[in-house]
């Protein structure tokens, strides 16, 4: 069990990684916050089922049962609050006016 919470981690740390490189690269607000939106929320989601899963592995007792379904329910929130948060701000740059980026001069 250890392996998959440890892979699971890993994996949450790539896609953490591959948000703030998609937050550093995209060219407007709408794509930036798509990356940091979609990364940021897949990643938690696997690093916090790792260490509910790693938390597990010692042993089962109610105690690691208890903690692992508080890291769970945090998991949740943030499954429901990120996407909600960036829906909320791209419709604030929306009815701010921000326009999104296009190529000019070239082919899309």
């Amino acid at each position: 069990m250890s392996t998959v919470a440890i892979f699971l981690m890993i994996a949450g740390v790539f896609f953490f990684t591959t948000a703030t490189i998609g937050l550093l690269r995209f060219p407007d607000c709408y794509t930036r916050m798509h990356a940091a939106g979609k990364g940021d929320t897949l990643g938690a989601l696997l690093l916090l089922l790792g260490l509910a899963l790693y938390n597990l592995n010692d042993g089962f007792s109610l105690a690691a049962l208890l903690v692992s379904l508080k890291i769970l329910s945090i998991a949740v929130f943030i499954f429901v609050a990120n996407p909600t948060a960036s829906h909320a701000i791209a419709k604030a740059a929306i009815d701010a006016g921000v326009r999104p980026w296009t190529r000019k001069g070239g082919k899309p």
